[in-house]
């Protein structure tokens, strides 16, 4: 993955904590049958039919590995024997989840958009010029911060400046 010359290299570890809040991003707006979905993207309105995997059906089956995560994906699965995450349509899953790589903040416009991320310690990844032209500005003021204090600062100026930041 790559965005203005910054590469970035994204391994999954399958912990799974990417998707155990996303019920709130994807929704299921219809059943087709046949293990096929149609799926809403609350932020960005895109719509997505997705087909569970074939050799995920039997771990899309049994719900009981998402008991006390409400807020799941309901695509997302546990295997209780690795304790490993797996996505039951990852063939066939949204582009804003093929595009996906594990962020430390993230950033969304006054709309609840995505307008950028903050990529393991600090690469910030904005994803439009306004927000570009305010790391410019703010960035030199965060070194020497610890880790705490770097999130704090930069969640206090984003927050200022009319985005919401989530952890």
């Amino acid at each position: 993955m790559s965005r203005e010359g910054v590469s970035i290299a994204c391994k999954c570890c399958q912990c799974g904590n990417c998707c155990c809040h996303m019920q709130d991003v994807h929704r299921i707006i219809e059943e087709c049958g046949d293990y096929t979905f149609v799926v809403h993207n609350h932020y960005t309105g895109d719509v997505d039919t997705v087909r569970v995997d074939q050799d995920k059906i039997a771990l899309f089956e049994d719900k009981s590995s998402l008991e006390g995560l409400p807020d799941a994906c309901r695509f997302l699965r546990f295997d209780t024997e690795t304790g490993k995450a797996w996505c039951t349509v990852h063939l066939t899953r949204p582009d804003i989840c093929r595009e996906y790589c594990c962020w430390r903040l993230l950033i969304l416009d006054s709309e609840g958009k995505r307008a950028g991320r903050v990529m393991y310690q600090t690469t910030f990844l904005p994803d439009n010029d306004s927000l570009s032209q305010l790391w410019e500005r703010v960035q030199p003021t965060l070194e020497g911060l610890s880790d705490t204090e770097w999130d704090d600062k930069v969640i206090g100026i984003l927050t200022a400046s009319g985005y919401r930041v989530r952890r």
